[in-house]
């Protein structure tokens, strides 16, 4: 995780000195989509995110993931730096058998939740791309679960500490443990890197756990969690109503508002036990 130290003023109950600080870096990430067409190898950039630097490998395996551009890992014969040094470009290239939708990709990156979707044929693109609910009964968590998650989050979060300005993603087992937990500036980079990490380690490991989000949870993040297969959402923050409405379409537990001992469950209530 990279931090800049800086010299800031700093006023505080009207006095001021002179003091160092930390920042979370932030520069733009460039991927490039290396693919085949007709037997000739194609080179186009298909997104330009502001990250902050580290694991930017993840960070596009999971990001073109969640966009549908891959089905797995084995999609990708390399995933390679490019560039000048800091390397903020960053080359995906594909076998050659897996075939690109560029029309789609054009229009999806046209219209950002940014600028402005449309609720009803965002959810609809969803169904239409083959995405499905996750298994509706599982997991099963206990409320203790959830409130404790927080907690063991903070933990793990080197770069929020020292910086108050990073986001983190963090996948838990039913049972509590941690075994990945990704930060970045951007709430759907750290998310990105997450699963980009999962899909790396070969299991679906996603798939039978709780994603917890140290923001808002709005309809990319969920998005990008039904993509993963992700049944259970839990965020520290509100969710927006589009997020509501794609984890009731698709069956998945969204909890906001965590805070202490008391979160708010917008749906799929089934999934957790007194």
């Amino acid at each position: 995780m990279q931090i800049s130290e800086i010299y800031i003023e700093r006023f505080s109950h009207g006095k001021h000195s002179a003091t160092k600080d930390f920042v979370a870096v932030e520069e733009p990430l460039e991927i490039r989509l290396v693919s085949w067409f007709k037997g000739r190898r194609e080179s186009r950039t298909v997104a330009i995110t502001m990250r902050t630097p580290g694991h930017d490998a993840e960070l596009s395996l999971g990001f073109l993931f969640t966009e549908g551009v891959v089905q797995r890992a084995e999609d990708v014969v390399a995933i390679t730096p490019a560039g000048l040094p800091p390397h903020n470009e960053i080359l995906v290239e594909l076998k050659q058998d897996v075939e690109v939708d560029w029309a789609r990709l054009e229009r999806h990156f046209y219209a950002t939740s940014s600028c402005g979707v449309c609720g009803k044929t965002s959810l609809d693109a969803l169904e239409l791309k083959g995405l499905s609910a996750p298994a509706v009964n599982t997991p099963l968590i206990t409320s203790e679960l959830v409130q404790s998650l927080p907690a063991k989050l903070r933990e793990h979060q080197e770069g929020f500490a020292r910086t108050g300005g990073l986001h983190a993603s963090a996948w838990f087992t039913p049972s509590g443990e941690m075994p990945l937990v990704r930060e970045d500036v951007g709430r759907h980079n750290a998310l990105d890197k997450l699963i980009g990490a999962a899909l790396q380690s070969g299991t679906p490991l996603l798939r039978e756990g709780v994603l917890l989000v140290s923001g808002r949870a709005s309809f990319e993040l969920l998005q990008k969690s039904l993509a993963a297969g992700i049944p259970v959402v839990v965020a520290v923050g509100a969710p927006s109503s589009l997020a509501v409405e794609l984890a009731e379409r698709f069956q998945m537990t969204l909890i906001g508002f965590l805070r202490g001992e008391q979160f708010n469950v917008y749906t799929g209530g089934w999934r957790i036990r007194q």
